[in-house]
């Protein structure tokens, strides 16, 4: 079985840090609306309809430049490449932060907040997708669950920073230096591009098979394996799956044509959907004024948001270490129902003691959202992008990707743009939604969402009735024809000059 290096980790590490990116820059607008000279600065009055309308535009247009992002992903990284696409997307983001951080007006906000969100909806598609592309079957769920650590790593590190930020004489500084902060992640990856390797999936889908050979040699070298035989028999089983599958037309229309990927494509995009129905984005955006309507003052929001992040981080590393032997499905199943509990306990806690000076029953209505968190982060946030980055073949796995990342930013804006409004207005009937959607996924994941955990992703789509030309031995160190007239082969030789 092809083994989990150093070298492996250190380049999934790099590639996640477009996933901080996202998570850094999505979380500086929240905590930017726990600033006082945010308010001050734009001449906004924080309890007005006005501004919650300003305040879901921005969310809103951010969320939409992040649907065209996975959209175009799909495109650039067939088209260029990985890393080029890795390198377009960073630059985006970097001018799309400086723009957003030096914004002198609500209008020019929105707009480059927009360019922003572009950007870091290209990269953010771009992490899971790399990390199934270089990642051992045993370890890939782990290797891609680094996208959510990453997202939440960002959400933490924003968090903390805003609570020192808060405290500044500079009233401008308070909400201007997160921002700024939100163009470190882009620059770092454009600096560590060079040390990045080319997916050799992708290099193999473009005929550059030598090339892939000497990447999978080198991210899976084994000291015990002298000869490469896992490396080799990968590579094997890649070109022969992927020869197979480009006698098969590619693109968008196709995907929603061909049964057994139109099946793959609308899980996908349900699942994703399905993450956003749970209003984790709506409650998370919008959590530090939630804690405003439960009595908490001053910095006391955005600390119980930090603390809130801190605990998102944690449940993450959990799930890391459990999504590989527990599986997608079991999570999934787990996760949905659970966080109807929570959510259907939250809207009686408010509907009890949101208007009160109950201490503790306020303090309970905010104890609920760790435990939303917890929930959420172990089962679905980690195992939803590690399952849509896995089930599609290598042709289409960047166009699938994408279209998955593309209904989580739908999601997004579906729920996040209202939330503000909602939040004011309807305040905790919201929830009631929630639990309800959150069922309505339970029951459609129940029958029809498969078991993919340790499973090499050329054999992934046996699952949704669609041919694997070869399976890799129980050690991975050979290929097993799909061909009864074969007998099982230790090990395989590489046909192709090297």
């Amino acid at each position: 079985m092809a083994k989990l290096t150093a070298y492996n980790i250190a380049i999934t590490c790099l590639a996640a840090l477009g996933a901080f990116s996202y998570g850094f820059g999505f979380a500086i607008f929240v905590t930017s609306i726990g600033q006082p000279g945010f308010y001050t600065y734009f001449n906004l009055d924080p309890t007005s309809s006005y501004t919650a309308n300003i305040l879901g535009a921005i969310s809103g247009l951010f969320n939409f430049g992040l649907a065209a992002g996975a959209l175009v992903q799909g495109w650039l990284s067939d088209a260029f490449g990985r890393k080029k696409a890795f390198a377009f997307a960073s630059i985006c983001s970097l001018i799309g932060g400086a723009l957003v951080a030096g914004s002198a007006a609500i209008p020019m906000l929105i707009t480059v907040r927009m360019l922003q969100g572009f950007g870091l909806g290209i990269l953010v598609a771009l992490v899971p997708l790399y990390a199934t592309e270089v990642a051992p079957p045993h370890r890939r769920g782990m290797l891609s669950g680094l996208t959510a650590m990453n997202f939440a790593l960002g959400y933490l590190v924003c968090a903390w920073v805003s609570v020192g930020t808060y405290y500044a004489k500079d009233v401008t500084l308070q909400w201007r230096l997160p921002l700024a902060l939100g163009c470190l992640g882009p620059l770092i990856i454009l600096i560590g591009l060079p040390f990045l390797p080319e997916s050799p999936r992708f290099l193999t889908m473009v005929g550059k098979s030598a090339e892939a050979l000497e990447v999978l040699r080198k991210i899976h070298h084994d000291p015990n394996d002298p000869e490469d035989r896992a490396a080799r028999a990968e590579y094997t089983q890649i070109m022969r799956q992927t020869a197979h599958d480009r006698e098969e037309e590619t693109g968008y229309i196709k995907m929603f044509t061909k049964p057994s990927w139109r099946k793959r494509t609308l899980l996908a995009m349900f699942i994703q959907f399905a993450a956003q129905s749970t209003g984790v984005l709506a409650i998370a955006n919008f959590l530090i004024l939630i804690f405003g309507t439960l009595g908490m003052t001053g910095a006391m929001p955005l600390i119980l948001y930090g603390v809130f992040a801190t605990v998102g981080n944690i449940s993450l590393l959990i799930s890391l270490f459990v999504v590989d032997r527990i599986g997608r499905r079991k999570l999934f199943l787990i996760g949905f129902p659970g966080l109807a509990v929570i959510l259907l306990i939250e809207a009686l806690l408010q509907r009890q003691y949101l208007d009160s000076d109950n201490k503790a029953g306020l303090g309970a209505c905010a104890a609920m959202f760790y435990l939303y968190v917890m929930i959420y982060n172990v089962c679905i946030d980690a195992p939803s992008f590690i399952w849509i980055s896995e089930i599609f073949p290598t042709t289409i796995r960047s166009k699938g990707v994408g279209l998955g990342f593309f209904a989580y930013s739908v999601g997004a804006i579906t729920y996040t743009t209202p939330s503000a409004l909602e939040f004011h207005n309807v305040k905790y009937n919201i929830f009631y939604l929630y639990m309800g959607l959150c069922l309505i996924s339970t029951v459609v994941i129940y029958f029809f969402v498969v078991e993919t955990k340790g499973l090499p992703v050329e054999e992934i789509g046996a699952l949704f009735g669609d041919k694997v030309v070869a399976h890799l031995t129980a050690d991975g160190q050979g290929i097993v024809e799909d061909d009864s007239s074969k007998a099982e082969t230790d090990y395989v030789e590489v046909v192709e000059e090297v």
